[in-house]
């Protein structure tokens, strides 16, 4: 089995931070610092930071979170900082966030420790859709919004093409549903950013046709079966 997924079955972390713990040199197995796709035995000893991880048998947990800006999508803060794991009920295990929110952007999140169903959900290739709710400063017409539909050049590559609408418009701001199937760092602000705009609110509200639905700022519930179903088909 390869790194990676060992340490996303083992609840550790999603495939993506997996491959940067083991670029970070923080994964060992047999006491030999793991490299970028190495294979894991049964009965290889795998550590991180020097501490072993165990095989357990693991129950699947999923969780749907409203998360607040002002919180950290991660596991741990080195620093200290709230974490979206401060906001799990207690007897959650361990779980990990299916991809990030950014500090200052807020919605819906889901936690997990089912691997697949996290890489599945964050790879580019399977193109899921994820819906946001966008307040950008200032009056945006259906021609600005065009040039956020066609795709934006990004560190030198060009978003995939984008659905977006406007929900409300004034002088003051424009409230706008965009849908994208990535998950560039900080994707949405960027690509307004470029055409000369600042997102002063930013929220994700949708995953495929998943909602919020019933949940305020802040509060967190598993998933049923048949949401978890709908994800592991998307």
């Amino acid at each position: 089995m390869r790194i990676n997924k060992f340490l996303a079955e083992n609840g550790i972390a999603s495939r993506r931070h997996a491959d940067e713990m083991v670029s970070a040199g923080r994964i060992k197995i047999n006491g030999q610092t793991a490299l970028l796709g190495a294979d894991v035995q049964d009965g290889d000893e795998v550590l991180l930071d020097d501490k072993p991880i165990a095989r357990a048998e693991k129950k699947l947990e999923y969780y749907i979170m409203n998360k607040p800006k002002g919180i950290l999508c991660t596991v741990s803060d080195d620093r200290g900082r709230k974490t979206v794991m401060n906001l799990l009920p207690a007897g959650a295990g361990r779980v990990f966030p299916v991809g990030r929110l950014d500090y200052a952007t807020e919605g819906l999140l889901l936690l997990t420790n089912d691997g697949e169903l996290a890489y599945r959900l964050t790879n580019p290739k399977n193109e899921i859709p994820k819906t946001y709710l966008a307040r950008v400063e200032g009056t945006m017409s259906e021609k600005d919004l065009n040039r956020i539909r066609s795709g934006i050049e990004l560190d030198g590559v060009l978003t995939k093409k984008c659905k977006a609408h406007i929900v409300e418009t004034n002088k003051a701001y424009t409230k706008i549903h965009i849908t994208i199937t990535e998950g560039k760092n900080r994707q949405i602000r960027r690509m307004f950013e470029a055409i000369g705009r600042n997102v002063d609110f930013l929220k994700r509200i949708k995953i495929g046709e998943l909602t919020l639905r019933g949940l305020d700022r802040g509060e967190v519930r598993s998933l049923n079966d048949e949401e978890i179903s709908y994800l592991k088909n998307l």
